[in-house]
């Protein structure tokens, strides 16, 4: 068997483009993979082709060989781009590996420790302002069947303009969810790098009676010190990596004890070959994975291959808003059940995308988020 044609195909989805990669072959079977970079899409799919010429002709087996010589094959390696695309060629060819041998894909990384996968409900109370709206919202979820979500309680400009009466509303918000919610399910606080050192401490001083079940990039990810330090000022656990590209990326952080739940996201670092390896980093440490996963239903898929074949995987983001979407975009539709992934078990990953499908959903531009001044203070 030999690579014939790389393929690209990008579409523009509720709020960001998914760019799927099609890698093709002389004997008919395909591998599907997925680099929906939330900006910067046609530099990602440049690099896809790039990266891509070296695998024209070559045996595709062997994945890992595969992402070894294209990651070291640029000099200057790593960066959002390239490694995006590194992602998405390397998910392929395991949707091929597995194709191939007849086997899903989690059966290639060592067999399923769970045929059912926890997740939460991400983006959720988008844009809600209001506790009472906040209750409903939390018990909305919950009837679902969620047994937990994510939402923003703090707004970038409310803490500039106001953060004392910022913080105040983020509680009153996070106690009406917390009442809607219940007191077991999870509600997991995206801070979205809104906060400083100081102001997280005084969030996390303040959601305490609520018992929030971690603050994602509370603070920039750059500074992985930083990180360091927060976690261990404070109380609720740190969850990051989203942003971080390989296992060397989240060495510091691991090592200092600068978080307690990675998020590494297999569609930007490296995909499954190199998120696998970040994963067992994380293991040594005995720190839980909970993978970044607002993707599109390729790289939902290969989430929950590998999320099935770690032993610290801890919960998988779901995005509820775009599940319609991304079930109409998926053949077959990936299943949700009890709050809970249930495991492809097909060939490969598992699933196809629809392509005629998504030809209605033409790309378009992603609007970048501004910021004016700095809030770290």
């Amino acid at each position: 068997m030999r690579v014939t044609k790389i393929e690209t195909f990008k579409f523009w989805v509720d709020w960001c483009n998914w760019l799927l990669v099609r890698v093709s072959t002389d004997e008919g079977l395909v591998g599907w993979g997925e680099g929906s970079l939330h900006g910067a899409t046609g530099a990602v799919e440049t690099n896809i082709h790039e990266l891509g010429a070296m695998l024209i002709g070559q045996d595709p087996a062997g994945p890992e060989q595969h992402w070894q010589r294209l990651y070291h094959a640029w000099r200057w390696r790593r960066g959002a781009t390239a490694m995006t695309a590194l992602a998405a060629l390397d998910i392929a060819l395991w949707d091929l590996e597995g194709k191939r041998l007849g086997v899903p894909v989690h059966r290639l990384l060592g067999g399923a420790q769970r045929d059912r996968l926890k997740v939460y409900a991400s983006h959720w109370l988008s844009g809600v302002r209001k506790p009472e709206l906040a209750l409903e919202g939390a018990k909305e979820a919950i009837r679902r069947g969620y047994h937990g979500f994510k939402f923003i309680p703090v707004t970038y400009e409310g803490l500039r303009d106001d953060e004392a009466g910022e913080i105040r509303r983020a509680t009153e918000l996070m106690a009406a969810a917390r009442e809607g919610a219940g007191p077991d399910a999870e509600i997991y606080i995206e801070c979205s790098e809104f906060l400083s050192p100081r102001t997280a401490i005084m969030l996390d001083e303040a959601f305490r009676p609520y018992r929030p079940a971690w603050f994602e990039e509370p603070i920039p990810y750059e500074n992985a010190a930083a990180m360091v330090a927060l976690q261990h000022q404070i109380r609720t656990p740190v969850a990051t990596g989203e942003r971080l590209l390989t296992r060397f990326e989240f060495r510091e952080l691991l090592e200092r004890g600068g978080c307690r739940i990675v998020q590494p996201d297999l569609m930007h670092a490296g995909g499954i070959t190199e998120v696998r390896k970040i994963a067992s980093l994380a293991d040594t440490y005995y720190v839980p994975v909970a993978p970044h996963n607002p993707t599109g239903p390729i790289c939902c898929a290969a989430a929950m291959h590998l999320a099935a074949a770690i032993p610290n995987f801890l919960v998988l983001e779901q995005m509820e808003d775009q599940r319609a979407s991304r079930d109409r975009a998926s053949t077959p539709p990936i299943r949700l059940e009890g709050g809970h992934f249930l495991l492809p078990e097909g060939p490969g990953l598992g699933i196809e995308p629809d392509i005629e499908a998504l030809m209605a959903n033409p790309y378009r531009p992603q609007p970048g988020r501004q910021r004016r001044g700095s809030l770290w203070r």
